[in-house]
Protein backbone atom coordinates (compact mmCIF):
# COMPACT_ATOMS: atom_id res chain seq x y z
CA UNK A 1 0.00 0.00 0.00
CA UNK A 2 1.14 3.66 -0.26
CA UNK A 3 2.42 3.88 2.97
CA UNK A 4 4.64 0.54 2.65
CA UNK A 5 7.75 2.14 1.93
CA UNK A 6 10.27 0.09 3.19
CA UNK A 7 12.98 -0.32 3.52
CA UNK A 8 12.82 3.51 3.65
CA UNK A 9 11.45 5.10 6.79
CA UNK A 10 8.97 8.03 8.05
CA UNK A 11 9.93 9.58 10.50
CA UNK A 12 7.54 12.72 11.42
CA UNK A 13 8.62 13.76 14.84
CA UNK A 14 7.86 17.17 15.01
CA UNK A 15 10.89 19.61 14.74
CA UNK A 16 11.91 23.28 14.15
CA UNK A 17 14.65 23.35 11.62
CA UNK A 18 16.56 25.10 9.00
CA UNK A 19 16.70 23.62 5.67
CA UNK A 20 19.64 22.98 3.54
CA UNK A 21 20.15 22.80 -0.47
CA UNK A 22 19.70 19.97 -0.80
CA UNK A 23 16.37 19.12 1.22
CA UNK A 24 13.43 19.00 -0.62
CA UNK A 25 10.99 21.19 -0.51
CA UNK A 26 6.91 20.65 -0.94
CA UNK A 27 4.94 23.44 -3.15
CA UNK A 28 1.19 22.84 -3.46
CA UNK A 29 -1.74 24.50 -5.67
CA UNK A 30 -4.77 22.93 -4.30
CA UNK A 31 -3.82 19.02 -5.10
CA UNK A 32 -0.87 19.49 -7.47
CA UNK A 33 2.63 19.50 -6.27
CA UNK A 34 4.90 21.26 -7.93
CA UNK A 35 7.61 18.58 -9.65
CA UNK A 36 10.63 18.65 -12.01
CA UNK A 37 9.49 18.20 -15.74
CA UNK A 38 12.22 16.48 -16.88
CA UNK A 39 12.46 13.66 -14.28
CA UNK A 40 8.62 14.20 -12.06
CA UNK A 41 10.96 14.27 -8.84
CA UNK A 42 10.32 16.81 -6.09
CA UNK A 43 12.64 19.98 -6.39
CA UNK A 44 15.47 20.74 -3.69
CA UNK A 45 15.61 23.95 -1.57
CA UNK A 46 17.98 25.02 -4.37
CA UNK A 47 16.20 24.55 -6.81
CA UNK A 48 13.04 26.57 -5.75
CA UNK A 49 15.62 29.28 -4.61
CA UNK A 50 18.13 29.41 -7.71
CA UNK A 51 14.45 29.37 -10.26
CA UNK A 52 12.51 31.52 -8.71
CA UNK A 53 15.41 33.95 -7.39
CA UNK A 54 14.32 33.95 -3.41
CA UNK A 55 16.39 32.98 -0.72
CA UNK A 56 15.94 32.86 3.38
CA UNK A 57 12.78 31.99 3.23
CA UNK A 58 10.54 30.41 5.76
CA UNK A 59 10.07 27.11 5.61
CA UNK A 60 8.33 24.56 7.76
CA UNK A 61 9.47 21.29 8.25
CA UNK A 62 7.47 18.43 7.58
CA UNK A 63 9.15 14.78 7.74
CA UNK A 64 12.16 12.93 7.25
CA UNK A 65 11.97 9.47 5.14
CA UNK A 66 15.78 8.08 6.08
CA UNK A 67 18.04 11.32 5.97
CA UNK A 68 16.14 13.07 3.56
CA UNK A 69 14.34 16.14 4.76
CA UNK A 70 11.39 17.72 3.67
CA UNK A 71 10.11 21.00 4.44
CA UNK A 72 6.75 23.29 3.23
CA UNK A 73 6.80 26.47 0.85
CA UNK A 74 3.15 27.80 1.85
CA UNK A 75 3.40 30.52 -1.14
CA UNK A 76 1.53 29.13 -4.46
CA UNK A 77 5.02 29.55 -6.95
CA UNK A 78 3.92 29.94 -10.55
CA UNK A 79 4.90 26.63 -12.81
CA UNK A 80 8.42 28.17 -14.62
CA UNK A 81 10.23 26.25 -17.87
CA UNK A 82 11.24 23.60 -15.47
CA UNK A 83 8.94 23.21 -12.42
CA UNK A 84 5.03 22.32 -13.27
CA UNK A 85 2.67 21.33 -10.72
CA UNK A 86 1.45 17.60 -11.27
CA UNK A 87 -1.45 16.19 -9.74
CA UNK A 88 -0.31 13.61 -6.91
CA UNK A 89 -3.06 10.93 -7.96
CA UNK A 90 -1.32 10.34 -10.90
CA UNK A 91 1.66 9.94 -9.00
CA UNK A 92 0.34 7.09 -7.31
CA UNK A 93 2.60 4.32 -9.56
CA UNK A 94 5.76 6.66 -9.54
CA UNK A 95 8.85 5.52 -8.68
CA UNK A 96 10.44 5.77 -6.18
CA UNK A 97 7.63 4.46 -4.18
CA UNK A 98 8.51 6.85 -1.34
CA UNK A 99 7.65 9.61 -3.77
CA UNK A 100 4.14 9.90 -3.89
CA UNK A 101 3.50 8.81 -0.20
CA UNK A 102 5.89 11.80 0.57
CA UNK A 103 3.80 14.02 -1.54
CA UNK A 104 0.60 12.92 -0.33
CA UNK A 105 1.36 12.97 3.26
CA UNK A 106 2.98 16.91 2.70
CA UNK A 107 -0.28 17.82 1.07
CA UNK A 108 -2.15 16.72 3.88
CA UNK A 109 -0.12 19.02 6.18
CA UNK A 110 -0.25 21.51 3.97
CA UNK A 111 -3.98 21.70 3.44
CA UNK A 112 -4.10 21.73 7.89
CA UNK A 113 -1.42 24.86 7.95
CA UNK A 114 -3.53 26.71 5.08
CA UNK A 115 -7.00 25.70 6.20
CA UNK A 116 -5.80 26.74 10.24
CA UNK A 117 -4.34 30.73 9.64
CA UNK A 118 -7.09 31.62 12.05
CA UNK A 119 -8.25 30.71 14.77
CA UNK A 120 -11.72 28.88 14.48
CA UNK A 121 -12.98 29.96 18.13
CA UNK A 122 -12.33 33.98 17.96
CA UNK A 123 -10.79 34.52 14.74
CA UNK A 124 -7.49 35.75 15.54
CA UNK A 125 -4.34 34.47 14.08
CA UNK A 126 -2.48 31.47 14.97
CA UNK A 127 0.98 30.63 15.23
CA UNK A 128 2.99 27.28 15.19
CA UNK A 129 3.58 25.84 18.80
CA UNK A 130 6.99 24.80 19.03
CA UNK A 131 6.76 22.17 21.21
CA UNK A 132 4.99 19.77 19.15
CA UNK A 133 2.65 19.84 15.81
CA UNK A 134 0.04 22.59 16.55
CA UNK A 135 -1.06 25.89 16.13
CA UNK A 136 -2.06 27.95 18.66
CA UNK A 137 -4.02 31.43 18.81
CA UNK A 138 -2.63 34.31 19.74
CA UNK A 139 -5.23 35.92 21.40
CA UNK A 140 -7.63 32.77 23.20
CA UNK A 141 -4.92 30.55 23.38
CA UNK A 142 -6.82 27.58 21.56
CA UNK A 143 -4.94 24.87 20.40
CA UNK A 144 -5.55 23.06 16.97
CA UNK A 145 -3.86 19.97 16.00
CA UNK A 146 -3.91 18.50 12.21
CA UNK A 147 -7.36 16.92 11.59
CA UNK A 148 -7.82 12.85 10.82
CA UNK A 149 -10.66 11.89 9.34
CA UNK A 150 -12.13 8.07 10.69
CA UNK A 151 -13.24 6.14 7.66
CA UNK A 152 -14.34 2.62 7.45
CA UNK A 153 -14.65 0.23 4.54
CA UNK A 154 -16.08 -2.76 4.44
CA UNK A 155 -15.71 -5.90 2.63
CA UNK A 156 -19.32 -7.58 2.62
CA UNK A 157 -19.41 -11.32 1.88
CA UNK A 158 -22.23 -14.17 1.07
CA UNK A 159 -19.77 -17.35 0.89
CA UNK A 160 -17.79 -17.31 -1.82
CA UNK A 161 -19.20 -13.44 -3.55
CA UNK A 162 -17.98 -10.41 -2.53
CA UNK A 163 -20.32 -7.09 -2.72
CA UNK A 164 -18.39 -4.35 -5.33
CA UNK A 165 -19.70 -1.05 -6.01
CA UNK A 166 -19.01 2.65 -8.01
CA UNK A 167 -19.05 5.54 -6.07
CA UNK A 168 -20.97 8.70 -7.99
CA UNK A 169 -18.54 11.09 -6.35
CA UNK A 170 -15.51 9.45 -6.72
CA UNK A 171 -12.80 10.76 -9.36
CA UNK A 172 -12.65 6.88 -10.21
CA UNK A 173 -15.00 4.95 -11.66
CA UNK A 174 -13.73 1.47 -11.04
CA UNK A 175 -15.42 -1.19 -8.80
CA UNK A 176 -14.61 -0.72 -4.89
CA UNK A 177 -16.05 -1.58 -1.47
CA UNK A 178 -18.41 0.05 0.78
CA UNK A 179 -17.02 2.86 2.76
CA UNK A 180 -18.09 5.94 4.56
CA UNK A 181 -17.06 8.06 7.27
CA UNK A 182 -17.67 7.67 11.47
CA UNK A 183 -20.07 10.18 12.70
CA UNK A 184 -19.67 11.88 16.32
CA UNK A 185 -20.60 8.99 19.35
CA UNK A 186 -20.53 6.23 16.73
CA UNK A 187 -18.52 2.95 16.87
CA UNK A 188 -16.57 1.91 14.40
CA UNK A 189 -18.66 -1.12 14.22
CA UNK A 190 -21.72 1.05 14.07
CA UNK A 191 -20.53 2.68 11.26
CA UNK A 192 -19.90 -0.53 9.27
CA UNK A 193 -23.73 -1.56 9.94
CA UNK A 194 -25.15 2.05 8.76
CA UNK A 195 -22.52 2.67 5.51
CA UNK A 196 -23.72 -0.96 4.61
CA UNK A 197 -27.23 -0.34 5.51
CA UNK A 198 -27.16 3.14 3.97
CA UNK A 199 -25.60 2.34 0.99
CA UNK A 200 -27.06 -1.05 -0.17
CA UNK A 201 -29.61 -1.40 2.16
CA UNK A 202 -28.38 -4.86 3.62
CA UNK A 203 -27.03 -5.95 7.12
CA UNK A 204 -23.87 -7.21 8.33
CA UNK A 205 -22.88 -9.73 10.84
CA UNK A 206 -19.54 -11.41 11.98
CA UNK A 207 -17.83 -8.02 12.02
CA UNK A 208 -13.85 -8.37 11.39
CA UNK A 209 -11.14 -6.03 11.38
CA UNK A 210 -8.44 -6.56 8.31
CA UNK A 211 -5.88 -3.71 8.14
CA UNK A 212 -5.80 0.06 8.57
CA UNK A 213 -3.99 3.04 6.43
CA UNK A 214 -3.49 6.58 6.45
CA UNK A 215 -4.79 7.84 3.11
CA UNK A 216 -3.56 11.86 3.19
CA UNK A 217 -5.57 11.72 -0.35
CA UNK A 218 -9.01 12.05 1.69
CA UNK A 219 -6.77 13.03 5.22
CA UNK A 220 -8.06 10.58 6.48
CA UNK A 221 -7.53 6.99 8.30
CA UNK A 222 -8.77 3.94 6.63
CA UNK A 223 -9.82 1.05 8.21
CA UNK A 224 -10.89 -2.20 6.61
CA UNK A 225 -13.49 -4.41 7.70
CA UNK A 226 -14.86 -7.61 6.51
CA UNK A 227 -19.05 -8.37 7.52
CA UNK A 228 -20.97 -11.56 6.40
CA UNK A 229 -24.43 -10.51 4.81
CA UNK A 230 -27.36 -10.90 7.16
CA UNK A 231 -30.79 -11.88 5.61
CA UNK A 232 -31.59 -10.38 2.45
CA UNK A 233 -28.83 -10.27 -0.22
CA UNK A 234 -30.50 -7.77 -2.79
CA UNK A 235 -28.61 -4.47 -2.62
CA UNK A 236 -30.59 -1.31 -3.09
CA UNK A 237 -29.23 1.85 -3.82
CA UNK A 238 -30.93 5.62 -3.47
CA UNK A 239 -28.95 6.89 -5.94
CA UNK A 240 -26.88 9.12 -3.48
CA UNK A 241 -24.06 7.58 -3.14
CA UNK A 242 -23.17 4.54 -5.49
CA UNK A 243 -24.42 4.11 -8.91
CA UNK A 244 -23.93 0.57 -9.21
CA UNK A 245 -23.67 -2.73 -6.82
CA UNK A 246 -22.84 -6.25 -7.50
CA UNK A 247 -22.10 -9.30 -6.19
CA UNK A 248 -19.38 -10.60 -7.77
CA UNK A 249 -17.52 -14.64 -7.42
CA UNK A 250 -14.39 -14.72 -6.02
CA UNK A 251 -12.74 -15.92 -8.93
CA UNK A 252 -14.16 -13.67 -11.34
CA UNK A 253 -13.31 -10.30 -9.25
CA UNK A 254 -10.93 -7.93 -11.22
CA UNK A 255 -7.64 -7.44 -10.45
CA UNK A 256 -6.31 -4.26 -8.81
CA UNK A 257 -4.87 -1.59 -11.03
CA UNK A 258 -3.29 -0.41 -8.20
CA UNK A 259 -1.42 -1.45 -5.53
CA UNK A 260 -1.40 1.41 -3.14
CA UNK A 261 -4.93 1.65 -1.42
CA UNK A 262 -6.40 -0.69 1.56
CA UNK A 263 -9.72 -1.23 -1.06
CA UNK A 264 -7.57 -3.25 -3.71
CA UNK A 265 -5.68 -5.02 -1.09
CA UNK A 266 -9.06 -6.16 0.48
CA UNK A 267 -10.24 -7.54 -2.34
CA UNK A 268 -7.12 -9.53 -3.83
CA UNK A 269 -6.93 -11.10 -0.31
CA UNK A 270 -10.82 -12.39 -0.85
CA UNK A 271 -9.88 -13.21 -4.30
CA UNK A 272 -7.13 -15.32 -2.86
CA UNK A 273 -8.48 -16.83 -0.16
CA UNK A 274 -6.18 -14.54 2.46
CA UNK A 275 -9.16 -13.63 4.40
Amino acid sequence: MIQDIFPNRLNTDYQILSPKANDFLLVYNDSKVLLNRTNLQLPTVANIEEAYSIGNEQYIYLFAIDEMRFFLSQDKLPETNHLYYHDIRSLRSHKPKWLCFAAATGMHLSHWYENNQFCGKCGSLTVAKEDERAVCCTACDSIIYPRINPVVIVGITDGERLLLGKNMNSVYKHYGLISGFIEIAETVEEAVKRETMEEVGLKVKNIRYYKSQPWAFSESMLMGFFAEVDGNTTPYLDGKELTEAVWVNREELPLGDSHVSLTWEMIESFRLHRV
